[in-house]
């Protein structure tokens, strides 16, 4: 491999580390109404467990909010047992149209265990980096090995590798500071 084919694996899995956190972070709540809250919430749906973004259209028409329209009213029954079954704490109030979330401000105690929680991803999401980093200095060593990358082409391949995981880092701490900011507001 040549050092720009691994520093291009390196960023590529850097950047789906992001992006995973990126997901993770969406599902998370915080003191107003998001749809990511129920997005990947997986329903029972003709006997295959559908994502709930694909079954209905999610809005929030109100600050405290989330409303679902499914496409297939016959499903909103389904959607009500998922929500309910799944680890959000929310009750679904539902009228055999649509079914309507109603989000209850968060306590300190509360907002204080989810930015717990967002720490914890984001450092999930660090160590992440730092495996891509480990593998990919790895390889080059390897490259190094086998007598197709020079002492110089290793030293400068390490150096480009350093610079995405420092990149990638700060795009993590910014991600999770960003989350802590929004459930730590009132």
């Amino acid at each position: 491999m040549s050092i720009e084919e691994i520093v291009l694996e390196a960023e590529d899995r850097m950047e789906k580390s992001v992006t995973l956190l990126t997901d993770q972070l969406r599902g998370i709540r915080t003191g107003r109404a998001n749809v990511g809250l129920v997005e990947s919430v997986r329903v029972e749906y003709y006997g295959s467990f559908t994502p709930l973004k694909q079954l209905a259209n999610l809005s929030t028409p109100e600050p405290q909010q989330i409303l679902i329209r499914p496409f297939d009213p016959s499903v909103v029954g389904d959607i009500v047992k998922a929500i309910q079954t799944s680890d959000l704490g929310l009750t679904p109030n539902s009228d055999g149209k649509a079914v309507r979330l109603n989000i209850p401000p968060l306590s300190v105690e509360n907002r204080k265990k989810l930015v717990g929680r967002v720490k914890d991803l984001a450092e999930e999401a660090r160590v992440s980096i730092r495996n891509i980093r480990r593998d990919a200095n790895k390889q080059a060593d390897v490259e190094q090995t086998d007598k197709i990358l020079t002492e110089d082409d290793v030293a400068s391949c390490k150096d480009e590798i350093q610079g995405l995981t420092k990149k990638f880092e700060g795009k993590v701490n910014d991600l999770a500071e960003r989350k802590s900011g929004e459930i730590m507001e009132f």
